[in-house]
């Protein structure tokens, strides 16, 4: 018997249990494979500023008093970033520094404008608006025309922060189970039972952060929050030509939908993100499919070797603000983070973990955003999504 079963070893279900487990709760961690399986050890490691929707949509969406409350709390996620490094001594290379690079003029000043926007609006002084010349000069690519930098926000190795996070939780008092996958959750009166394979596991409470894998284990998450496979490669430590590639430091994404993400890693190695489907299996040739976005953006890699190459699930919504959700009186559940859950897939841990201690606001006011279902219910939500997402994917190259 726990306090509180949570499901899914990813950024979520750690931060949530390390923030449980500090407040005396008694906490169990089920993971079907190992903490950071999923999108939070394979992903980009980027540390961004604000929401997956930027200010001036949630302005529309929601007037400008919502959208200041859902900006701060972006900010205070990426400060519980650093506070988790920091306090827990976490090795994972965080360095700051992200660039939205833009393809064309129109979208070089639509990002600068946004950049002044934030100053503005909101206060936020740590954007550094570039042109043509200055974005080759943070850069090294002469494929675009121009964007910002933001030193508020910031990158780390994705995986190694995922593990200190499993630590710290555990060392707080966590029980952690890798290799555990959940058959069934069931919402009783005042308990929940859990079942695995072979055991039963009873709680006060329970935690679903499964995020892209959520198979399925609860439908009603699952209508909401759909998994997509991302893809990165790593190349040999670049040598040479490596002081021609981000001599800026920072990291690196650009504006069209399907983005391509990259930065540098501590040995010297391009990280390069980029291509995506909507298929249960990965391309034969991980390789290959990502070494064309980079060779675009950077043609003196494009002969470099590519040492490592791999893919995982991330999750989107229809709305593009992750889905926290009540599928049942005593389950919580946070995850469809949409490509932008580093930091907030911490704060979301904490966010679940503060309303576990029956403090919900926050957990409300994301809520209080509407995650639309997936159109086409169980047999065709996969195939619409998929013929969505790659006519937009198309539209990028059009």
């Amino acid at each position: 018997m726990s306090d509180i079963c949570i499901i899914g070893g990813g950024y979520t279900g750690l931060s949530a249990a390390l923030h449980l487990a500090e407040r005396g709760y008694s906490v169990l961690l089920a993971e079907k494979e190992r903490v950071g399986f999923g999108a939070s050890g394979r992903n980009g490691g980027q540390v961004g500023s604000g929401q997956r929707l930027d200010q001036l949509t949630l302005e529309n969406r929601v007037g400008e008093y919502k959208a200041r409350q859902f900006w701060l709390l972006a900010e205070v996620a990426k400060d519980l970033v650093a506070h988790l490094i920091d306090r827990h001594r976490i090795a994972c290379c965080y360095k700051p520094g992200i660039v939205t690079a833009a393809w064309s003029d129109k979208e070089a000043e639509r990002a600068r404008e946004y950049a002044r926007h934030l100053e503005a609006r909101y206060g936020y002084k740590n954007t550094q608006p570039l042109d043509r010349k200055a974005i080759f000069e943070f850069t090294g690519s002469g494929a675009f025309a121009g964007g910002f930098a933001d030193w508020g926000a910031g990158h780390l190795h994705p995986l190694n922060f995922a593990i200190g996070l499993a630590k710290a939780a555990s060392s707080a008092g966590a029980r952690i189970h890798e290799s555990t996958a959940i058959r069934s959750i069931v919402d009783q009166a005042g308990s929940v039972l859990i079942k695995t394979r072979k055991h039963q596991i009873k709680c006060d409470k329970a935690i679903v952060a499964c995020n892209g894998y959520i198979e399925e284990l609860n439908e009603t998450i699952k209508e909401r929050v759909a998994p997509i496979n991302n893809f990165i490669i790593a190349t040999e430590p670049l040598g040479a030509v490596g002081p021609s590639v981000l001599p800026s430091g920072t990291a690196v994404f650009d504006t069209r939908f399907v983005v391509s993400y990259f930065r540098k890693s501590h040995d010297g190695r391009m990280l390069f993100g980029g291509g995506e489907n909507y298929r249960s299996a990965f391309p034969d040739d991980i390789a290959s499919l990502v070494r064309k976005p980079m060779a675009k953006v950077f043609p003196q890699l494009d002969r470099v070797a590519i040492d490592y190459a791999w893919g995982g699930k991330l999750a989107i919504t229809m709305s593009r603000m992750p889905c926290f959700i009540r599928p049942s009186d005593n389950v919580i559940s946070a995850s469809g983070y949409s490509g932008h859950g580093v930091a907030m897939a911490c704060l979301a841990g904490r966010i679940l973990a503060d309303s576990i201690n029956e403090n919900s606001s926050q957990f409300n006011l994301f809520a209080s955003f509407e995650t639309p279902k997936f159109p086409g219910g169980p047999l065709f939500r996969s195939s619409l999504l998929a013929l969505a997402l790659s006519w937009l994917a198309i539209r990028d190259r059009i």
